[in-house]
């Protein structure tokens, strides 16, 4: 329904397309008339052939009830001509003892020379014993055992018809000794049988064509004997009549299963070398297997000459060894003995082996080779090979994360429980390096498979894992953090060590990605873990997956970049909430003014924690550290505004005091190593300066002030404006409407995040 009114709305685009109305009915008209011809010519022809089988299904009908009125014909004249000749009676009677006497006579005569040709039997047995290799009595051994065969057959069968039996059990006796020549013969043709490959490689053509024989002849009498019990079961009134013609084999001596058998044997032989040979060396299964495709070769060039054509004996012998292959591998994959490195030898295999079978004539889709050597199970395998590596490495992963968490809860009692300190003396937690290392190895054993998928299956998986733990290590920390933070801890018992696990953990994100920091720290180069992990995937990955690979570095070093800086945050977080507990509720109310003000004693803090910390603090992260407590330090000075009895008051020398307490960080500042360092942090102070505007500026001038506060940092909240005028001793409600209707008419242009940001 919906192709013509695509087609429609392709040709009727434009307001002029609608002229072409017109032709387009005449072009679809005569469209509509071939479909309409082809479709009546198409059920024209339908109807023809259906009447024809319906025709030739009656005429099959009528040639069979046909034959059945010959065949009835046929009977009442056999019936009729009993009665058209005269003495039929007699003359049948006599018939028939004349054919007994000579059935008796000929009986009488292999009795009495049965021991004798018996006898010869054995003796050319014996002859080929003596040469296994040529076995020349090989056709007449058999011509003269299928004779004495058939004649204990047919005397068997005559006393088991006679009305007394008694005589059977010493018929039995004298047959006993064919019995041993058989099982004699029978071991020959099982030793040629197993040895075809051999001779046929040895070009011993003459003894392959003379076994070749043998089977065809037992495969007629076989087909001969089946056919004539097959008739004896379903027609035993008509197969009574004709039991002259079942002289011969009465049974089925099943010769040609045992050349079947004898192929499986011999194949299961080396199959089970193979194996053994398998198991002590994985990579060695291709090299075992060259037998198989050797001895396929052989009877290709060598045997098919020689054998009936229609053994058609090539594809028996691939339909052979094909269905036993696959047998041998699903043993193996289903095998306890089998480790992943057979595993990965097996899933490798099918490529190869098809490759090999089409160059012996046999594509993969040939029927011949039904089922899939492997049962199509090869991405199954890969999978659960992959899925093995993945369980190893959770099970590696979740044992480290144990013990972190167990040392970590035991940090307060265990002297620097699961830390430890590099060559640089910075904090580490002891589970970085076999982290990264293990990781390594399982990359390794992933690219022994030599299978792209599987490399690549893991390392999805190992990023996941890294993200993960990346997003635990955070959670683990914040969930102690804020037991301290809500005063849950008494004595604050830890306190000390969780401020260094903060410091180690931060110190494990930038190792994993710091690519100079050796070079830095006064040693030789060398890449950061991360790059190094990069690295060891590129050449085991395709390029198209290396696209995938850089954008999760990236992420994962953001991610490392982000969980530093966040341990640094909820450092300076826990200094103001458990050091600075009893000083921030001074500022900006009548306890706030002295000499001993709380912002030198905690400027003083800092500096004590950047002398304690500097030295195990990865060198990168000891100016991030002052910069984020300085941050946190101004956006909590400038909130302290909110403090209960802020309230400052014209006569109260609060400038002087905002002034000395910038003065006293701004001293912390001048201290640091690097200069450009601490002008970036005055710079980001400098903010107090507008604070300061707002509370010192007249009333006729708040609007102004806030104008130039809002332009200078376009994040400025009003909440916390409203608190600073609210904090002032002259504060009416004018004031904060005046601002409230500037900052509804104001647009300022949005940039990066400022400090007031955060200001609440």
């Amino acid at each position: 329904m919906d192709a013509p009114l695509v087609k429609l709305a392709d040709l009727l685009r434009h307001p002029d397309d609608l002229d072409k109305i017109a032709t387009l009915k005449l072009d679809f008209a005569r469209k509509k008339a071939a479909v309409d011809s082809q479709l009546r010519a198409g059920l024209r022809d339908q109807l023809e052939t259906t009447q024809s089988g319906m025709t030739g299904l009656s005429d099959g009908q009528k040639a069979v009830q046909q034959i059945k009125e010959e065949m009835m014909q046929i009977d009442k004249l056999c019936s009729e001509s009993q009665n058209m000749i005269k003495d039929f009676a007699t003359i049948n009677q006599v018939s028939q003892a004349h054919r007994n006497f000579g059935a008796v006579e000929a009986m009488r005569r292999n009795l009495e020379t049965f021991n004798d040709r018996l006898s010869q039997v054995e003796q050319m047995l014996r002859a080929d014993d003596e040469d296994p290799e040529n076995m020349p009595n090989l056709l007449p051994i058999h011509y003269e055992l299928t004779q004495l065969r058939n004649i204990r057959d047919d005397a068997m069968e005559q006393i088991q018809r006679a009305d007394d039996t008694s005589l059977q059990s010493t018929l039995e006796d004298y047959f006993e000794r064919l019995d041993g020549a058989i099982d004699w013969f029978d071991e020959h043709v099982g030793l040629v049988a197993t040895s075809l490959i051999t001779l046929v490689t040895a070009e011993n053509n003459n003894l392959v064509v003379r076994f070749a024989l043998v089977i065809e002849a037992e495969e007629k009498s076989d087909q001969r004997v089946q056919a004539l019990q097959d008739a004896m079961r379903d027609h035993k009134e008509i197969a009574s009549r004709f039991q002259g013609i079942t002289d011969g084999a009465k049974t089925v001596r099943g010769y040609k299963g045992k050349f079947l058998q004898a192929i499986e044997a011999y194949a299961e032989a080396q199959f089970t070398q193979t194996r053994e040979a398998f198991l002590d060396d994985p990579s060695r299964l291709e090299k075992e297997l060259r037998w198989y495709f050797n001895d396929l070769n052989a009877v290709r060039l060598g045997m098919t000459p020689l054998m009936p054509k229609k053994w058609n004996i090539m594809r028996t012998y691939t339909q052979i060894y094909h269905k036993m292959m696959h047998d041998f591998l699903i043993a193996l994959i289903n095998d306890p003995e089998t480790s992943s490195a057979h595993t990965l030898e097996i899933i490798s295999w099918p490529e190869k082996y098809y490759k090999k079978m089409a160059k012996l004539g046999f594509p993969q889709d040939d029927a011949t080779l039904t089922p899939h050597v492997l049962d199509n199970r090869e991405t199954e395998l890969v999978r659960e090979f992959r899925q093995l590596i993945i369980k190893f490495l959770d099970e590696w992963i979740d044992r480290i994360g144990k013990q972190e968490r167990q040392a970590f809860v035991e940090r307060a009692t265990v002297e620097g429980a699961n830390l430890d300190q590099d060559e640089y003396g910075y904090f580490r937690t002891r589970n970085l390096v076999d982290l990264w290392r293990m990781l390594r190895e399982q990359i390794d054993v992933a690219a022994n498979s030599q299978r792209t998928d599987v490399v690549e299956g893991v390392v999805d998986a190992m990023f996941l894992r890294l993200r993960t733990r990346q997003q635990e290590i955070q959670k683990m920390l914040d969930e102690e953090a804020q037991r301290y933070e809500m005063g849950r801890v008494p004595e604050l018992e830890g306190y000390q060590a969780l401020q260094d696990w903060l410091v180690a953990s931060a110190n494990d994100q930038i190792a994993s990605i710091d690519d100079r920091e050796d070079e830095a720290a006064g040693g030789g180069s060398r890449i950061s873990y991360l790059t190094s992990f990069r690295e060891k995937i590129e050449p085991l990955v395709s390029p198209q997956y290396m696209e995938r690979v850089d954008a999760e570095v990236a992420a994962l070093r953001d991610g490392y970049v982000d969980l530093s800086t966040w341990c640094m945050t909820k450092f300076a977080s826990l200094i103001f909430v458990v050091d600075f507990k009893a000083v921030m509720p001074d500022f900006f109310t009548p306890r706030w003014y002295g000499a001993a003000t709380g912002m030198k004693q905690m400027v003083a803090t800092l500096e004590e924690y950047v002398t304690d910390y500097r030295q195990v603090l990865h060198y990168s992260l000891v100016d991030v550290f002052v910069e984020i407590f300085s941050d946190e330090l101004l956006v909590r000075y400038l909130g302290a505004v909110r403090n209960k009895g802020a309230k400052l008051k014209r006569a109260d020398p609060f400038q002087d005091q905002i002034f000395a307490d910038v003065a006293a960080v701004f001293e912390l500042f001048d201290s640091m190593p690097r200069a450009e360092a601490a002008g970036n942090l005055k710079q980001t102070w400098r903010v107090t300066e507008q604070f300061l505007a707002l509370l010192t500026v007249g009333k006729d001038g708040v609007a102004e002030a806030f104008i130039t506060f809002k332009t200078a940092y376009w994040d400025l909240q009003i909440s916390w404006v409203e608190a600073v005028l609210r904090s002032r001793d002259d504060f009416e409600r004018s004031m904060l409407n005046i601002v409230k209707a500037q900052a509804a008419q104001i647009y300022v242009e949005r940039g990066p995040e400022t400090i007031m940001s955060k200001v609440k």
